[in-house]
């Protein structure tokens, strides 16, 4: 098995808490930048910018923002839960309900789940990460005959993935938070960064050293499961 796909196998979110005392090393976090710098984007537009953050006043004051749970996220999550693993090993997509509050995977209590949850700080998202990468794309700007702008997302994706196998490559943890996107707390890191108004927040990576295990059931289709031969319905190669 090549290297790169052992890479990608290996690759998942670490959720767990990392060591707020172990940086991740320059030499590191160069390379993890250099996979970014070549990032294959639409017309090579390059279409993103990198906020990196390692002060930990600065980790502080983002930790301080409080964030509150949505009934639409609770809704839209649910629709994509197994209740057991056997479930989530025959629909191989999706995840597991079991990683969530059990309020917020019943249906009959989700609305009032949000409507009661406390705001969290996002001390709760960072979860002791000594880095963050935060990536913000000019929102006026879009790819060439890309209606609503889907070619230059999808380079923001793969930006994502770039910089997510490289850091799986030095054995570095990386998880993906969207909530800094939400525009609540979107507005509130822009002011505390001095964002310009144009540029919007792609989403922030978190990077660090897991102080514990981040081990759940990870499924995927397979190949005869999602590809079509020659035409459509014509399952497998």
């Amino acid at each position: 098995m090549s290297k790169i796909i052992k890479i990608i196998q290996e690759r998942q979110s670490a959720r767990v808490p990392y060591d707020s005392n172990r940086q991740i090393p320059k030499d590191a976090l160069k390379k993890i930048l250099e996979a970014a710098k070549w990032t294959p984007t639409a017309h090579n537009m390059q279409n993103f910018e990198i906020i990196v953050v390692d002060d930990k006043v600065m980790l502080e004051k983002i930790g301080n923002i409080k964030s509150r749970i949505s009934e639409e996220f609770l809704r839209e999550n649910y629709e994509q839960l197994s209740f057991s693993k056997e479930e989530l090993l025959k629909k191989k997509t999706g995840i597991l309900g079991a990683m969530f509050p059990p309020d917020w995977v019943d249906p009959k209590k989700m609305a009032e789940a949000a409507r009661k949850a406390e705001p969290m700080p996002l001390t709760q998202s960072i979860r002791g990460s000594p880095t963050l990468l935060i990536v913000v794309y000019d929102s006026r700007k879009r790819a060439p005959a890309s209606h609503g702008d889907v070619l230059g997302f999808i380079s923001l994706g793969c930006l994502m993935e770039n910089m997510w196998l490289m850091a799986q490559s030095l054995g570095v943890s990386f998880h993906i938070l969207s909530s800094f996107s939400a525009p609540p707390i979107e507005s509130e890191i822009k002011k505390l960064f001095g964002v310009p108004e144009c540029m919007k927040i792609a989403f922030t990576c978190r990077l660090g050293y897991p102080t514990g295990a981040s081990k759940y059931l990870r499924v995927r289709r397979d190949i005869e499961d999602f590809t079509h031969h020659n035409k459509y319905g014509n399952k497998g190669i």
